[in-house]
């Protein structure tokens, strides 16, 4: 695998990674109330908690494509 392959390859990863982080950020902001007494009930939670754990889970997503797809290929697109 080249260099230019594997940057091509990150830069397509960083955006279909970028796209359901919105999709998810955008689908927890829309139906947000539904869908938290529902996995309120599934995991025995409460709704508060549940918010916590949907902020958690997007603050977490968008740190690992800041790790392992943005900074990777910037640091390619920074060599060639």
């Amino acid at each position: 695998m080249t260099l230019e392959s594997l940057t091509i390859f990150l830069g397509w990863t960083a955006l279909i990674n970028i796209a359901v982080l919105l999709f998810s950020t955008v689908m927890v902001l829309a139906i947000r109330e539904r869908i938290s007494k529902i996995h309120a009930k599934l995991f025995g939670l409460d709704q508060a908690d549940v918010g916590r754990a949907y902020f958690q889970y997007l603050a977490q997503y968008k740190i690992a494509i800041l790790v392992f797809n943005i900074a990777p290929y910037l640091a390619l697109r920074i060599m060639a």
